[in-house]
């Protein structure tokens, strides 16, 4: 890894690819996170579960809970809790779910160190999924 220099305009950025098996496998050409530096990317995690492969979408509670729970295994796997997340995106499929959503989001952070957030209603979701969360952390 070479570190930005401003004076040559010179850099070379440290990519890691960040894998685990304790989250849903991409159902796609992409992956889980990608950390760049000090900055790990997530990749929009909907609620598969690991283990099975099947989606956990009983509930809004539940499929909520499993999206958090693969995001906090992918950060697990950077050596990072949901302390390090500075921002996520939050895509879901029906308004109406916003409240039952929040609080089971809310769970997983402290109020007072919660990152920026945006919530965007969408028509679809891959698989037709109701929820889907992206983060961005840094160490």
């Amino acid at each position: 890894m070479k570190n930005v220099d401003n004076r040559t305009n010179d850099y070379k950025i440290m990519k890691k690819i960040i894998r685990t098996l304790k989250a849903s496998q991409p159902i796609g050409p992409y992956s889980q996170a990608v950390l760049v530096n000090n900055v790990l990317y997530t990749s929009g995690q909907i609620a598969l579960h690991p283990e099975t492969g099947e989606l956990v979408i009983n509930s809004i509670d539940e499929e909520t809970t499993q999206v958090m729970e693969n995001l906090k295994a992918i950060l697990e796997a950077a050596d990072m809790t949901f302390e390090n997340v500075i921002k996520s995106s939050i895509f879901i499929s029906d308004m109406n779910s916003f409240e039952a959503i929040n609080r089971v989001y809310g769970t997983y952070f402290k109020e007072a160190t919660a990152p920026a957030r945006e919530t965007v209603e969408v028509a679809n979701l891959p698989k037709f999924v109701n929820i889907e969360i992206s983060m961005i952390a840094v160490i």
